[in-house]
């Protein structure tokens, strides 16, 4: 199949697969005689997989080493469950720290009287200060 073929497929775009192939984590396909990329169901398959990965925000790292566990099928789950924990403990340290920046934005927008037109913006004012 096509490249085009392959990003509907995979619901994807043609740029993404390709920065894929240069980046390592999809393989080159055999090229047919015109020169064009010509993908099968294993290409459809990995990039699946790959896009289930960023779904779940992994990185490319994280993902090039799932697809090394993934084609060693002959290797425990330790690594990939390895892996998921230090996911997991990354998603909560985001989480933790969005909720702060949550916490700071709100005690931002608090500051606004909006029918206060004498003093100016007292958000625009805290702003322009070093610290909030």
């Amino acid at each position: 199949m096509k490249i085009g073929e392959l990003a509907q497929r995979a619901d994807c775009l043609v740029e993404t697969i390709r920065y894929y192939e240069r980046d390592g984590l999809l393989m080159a396909p055999e090229r047919l005689s015109n020169n064009y990329r010509n993908y099968d169901e294993h290409h459809v398959e990995r990039l699946v997989f790959i896009r289930h990965c960023r779904a779940l925000d992994m990185t490319l790292d994280e993902i090039r080493l799932l697809l090394d566990l993934r084609d060693r099928p002959d290797q425990d789950c330790v690594g990939v469950n390895e892996l998921l924990e230090k996911h997991i403990d990354h998603i909560v340290s985001r989480i933790e720290a969005l909720s702060a920046l949550e916490a700071q934005l709100r005690d931002l927008r608090n500051r606004c009287q909006a029918n206060d037109t004498t003093s100016g913006c007292q958000i625009l004012r805290a702003l322009t200060k070093d610290a909030f």
